[in-house]
């Protein structure tokens, strides 16, 4: 709106200068980008990574399988990496030795973590893995994939507008230096001149 009023104030303003009309339609310029196509870029963005991420969603839901592993029995020292997609970072994880049976009907042996509080030798949990029983993360879910998507399409919309904004005040802070400089030249000339006899003043 600001760019608009100024617009309309410098019009006929009899003291209106070329940058000032200049400033004027950078701002409104800028104000249209902002509202109309960043939210527009966020939108394509959006659209963009939720496809991606869909596609993503389905490829791991059909190459990771949950199967059945068997406590052998409980591991010392540190434990492995935790899960990036667990709900909560302070989950209670023993590392255990365990065996399950790939989806490809091998069978499997090795350090996993398990969310069994006090596992015992026997005691079964379930794991994300491979076709062929390599332990893997757990697959993305529909829900997540969308937050996701949508974070990044808002991500996109605030860094276009804050790009579009940043340019215009680049621009405005171009013309107020380069109006400074005329002033500064038009003093230099006037200056040795002002107020002595003669002069007009």
């Amino acid at each position: 709106m600001r760019a608009i009023r100024g617009l309309w104030r410098w019009r006929r303003n009899p003291l209106r200068r070329t940058t000032d009309l200049v400033e004027a339609w950078v701002a409104l310029v800028a104000l249209v980008l902002i509202v109309v196509a960043a939210p527009v870029l966020g939108s394509f963005v959006g659209a963009a990574a939720q496809s991606t991420l869909q596609r993503s969603v389905r490829q791991q839901q059909h190459d990771r399988h949950l199967v059945r592993a068997t406590v052998v029995r409980k591991l010392g020292g540190a434990p492995v990496e935790p899960d990036p997609d667990a709900t909560s970072a302070h989950d209670n994880r023993s590392r255990v030795q365990a065996d399950w049976t790939a989806p490809d009907g091998t069978r499997q042996h090795g350090p996993v973590l398990t969310t069994l509080k006090s596992p015992h030798k026997g005691d079964h949990f379930d794991v994300w893995t491979d076709r062929h029983g390599v332990i893997t993360a757990r697959p993305l879910d529909a829900v997540t994939a969308t937050t996701h998507a949508v974070l990044a399409g808002f991500g996109a919309a605030l860094l276009t507008a804050g790009l579009v904004d940043s340019g215009r005040r680049m621009i405005v802070w171009r013309m107020v230096r380069r109006r400074y400089a005329r002033w500064d030249q038009a003093w230099d000339r006037a200056g040795p001149d002002w107020g002595k006899a003669g002069t007009g003043s």
